[in-house]
């Protein structure tokens, strides 16, 4: 080895201008049998192959990095950054994925569809990342299902950017998916304008706003685990005295999340201007503050891990909080359905993590600070929905974002049921077992506008 770069160097010195090949090819072929013994680096050698390969593709590729495109806007994936670290599956593992695949290829061309289907989600579940796996099963979900087929083409080409067949079907699916996404915002914004033909001083809605306060306090706090009932929030909430035998710092956190809401209500939206780092710091320190005053409104300065998420490091946190604000005043957010925006500027925040604790109470609290600025009513995101919520979170971290869009659209029609439903004039009819249709026999009526406040 020595004596091949001496000859090399002896060389090069005297021959600038010629020569290269020959003695380049004697120095690499050098290189590659000192290294070839070290069988130990293999996975670190695999793994920067493959980011020279994705680096190559992005540089002289057919396409470009692959993005994920919301129903308006674009937002870049983080493939080589940080994505969920997963054990890689075994050699014996890989080939009964590929054996698997291999049968459902078959069973699909004998018109078994089914069988075909439930063979490739088996290779799935013996390796996720199973790119061909991933796009034929989105071949077979398309007929029925095209917003998750699109979904599985989206990791399909966060895994390999430039897989051809999973390139041509997410364009196949893309313009399908984007106008089912706008006819649902379509109908969030019918029913929105019916809200707000309602008179401001309807007693009705005066009320089931105040229910709705008091519901939002409860469900976020428990979906972080507190156990305090919406009967003992009200109580604190209402009286400040503490609830015997309850945790101090439950309390704390409903106090301070009550805090939070009144600044809004009573700063934020009665204020012009541009979102500023100080108003979600002013935001957490009351979120924070009655339970740990010392973290409240200060960013994080250790690392922290959420799952399979690894958060930026403290050092990069003031620069990644004055992207997000400037995103978030950018003429491209503001120009977003604000459904769309205030799901965004949720999961920004929440993938920042930029706090100690309370980053989840504090997401929501922008979100529906954007909400509002758009005239649309504060949203609540129900404990009953934890997993969902969870589970299209850490779908957002793998890559696409449009599944918690669609999950925060959904509970923004569910709200806005819920304030049409109780300021309604005529009586409602008892749902039969469907949840999808009325009974049309029932002669039961709730005439809900002068129902008595419920309690839980």
């Amino acid at each position: 080895m020595m004596a091949s770069l001496t000859v090399w160097w002896r060389y090069t010195s005297g021959h600038l201008l010629g020569g290269w090949g020959p003695l380049l090819c004697l120095f690499l072929g050098s290189l590659v049998a000192l290294l070839m013994p070290m069988v130990g680096v293999e996975d670190e050698c695999c793994i920067t192959l493959k980011g020279i390969a994705q680096l190559h593709c992005q540089l002289w590729g057919k396409t470009q990095r692959p993005t994920v495109q919301s129903t308006s806007l674009t937002v870049p994936f983080t493939a080589l950054d940080l994505l969920p670290l997963r054990a890689k599956p075994s050699i014996e593992t890989q080939l009964e994925a590929k054996a698997a695949l291999q049968q459902a290829v078959e069973m699909k061309k004998q018109g078994k569809r089914e069988k075909a289907h439930k063979l490739l989600v088996h290779a799935l579940n013996m390796n996720p990342d199973f790119v061909e796996a991933l796009t034929e099963l989105g071949t077979i979900l398309e007929e029925k299902d095209v917003v998750q087929a699109d979904h599985l083409y989206t990791k399909a080409l966060v895994i390999s950017p430039c897989n051809e067949r999973a390139l041509v079907s997410r364009d196949r699916t893309l313009p399908l998916v984007e106008e089912i996404d706008q006819r649902h915002f379509g109908v969030i914004d019918s029913k929105v304008r019916r809200l707000m033909s309602i008179p401001k001083g309807n007693s009705a809605l005066r009320r089931v706003m105040e229910e709705t306060y008091y519901h939002h306090i409860y469900h976020t706090v428990a979906i972080e685990g507190n156990t305090l009932t919406l009967s003992e929030i009200r109580h604190i909430i209402e009286t400040r005295y503490a609830v015997p035998g309850k945790s101090l710092q439950e309390q704390n956190e409903v106090i301070g999340v009550d805090a939070a809401m009144k600044y809004i209500n009573t700063t934020l939206l009665s204020r012009a201007g541009a979102i500023t780092v100080n108003d979600i710091l002013e935001i957490h320190r009351r979120v924070l503050g009655y339970a740990d005053p010392v973290e409240g409104g200060r960013l994080r300065t250790s690392q922290v891990f959420v799952g399979h998420h690894i958060p930026p490091h403290p050092q990069d946190l003031e620069r990644h909080m004055q992207d997000l604000v400037q995103w978030l005043n950018s003429e491209e957010a503001l120009q977003l359905h604000p459904v769309e925006y205030a799901a965004l500027a949720h999961y920004k925040l929440v993938y920042v993590h930029p706090f100690v604790d309370g980053n989840g109470r504090t997401s929501r609290l922008l979100m529906n600070l954007v909400l509002m600025q758009a005239r649309y009513p504060p949203i609540t995101i129900r404990k009953e929905q934890r997993s969902e919520y969870y589970a299209v979170l850490d779908t957002a971290n793998e890559g696409d974002v449009r599944p918690f869009i669609r999950f925060i659209a959904k509970c923004t029609e569910i709200t806005l049921d819920t304030l049409l439903i109780a300021t309604t004039e005529h009586p409602v009819g008892l749902p039969g077992s469907s949840h999808h249709q009325a009974c049309p026999n029932c002669k039961q009526t709730i005439p809900v506008h002068n129902s008595e406040r419920g309690r839980e």
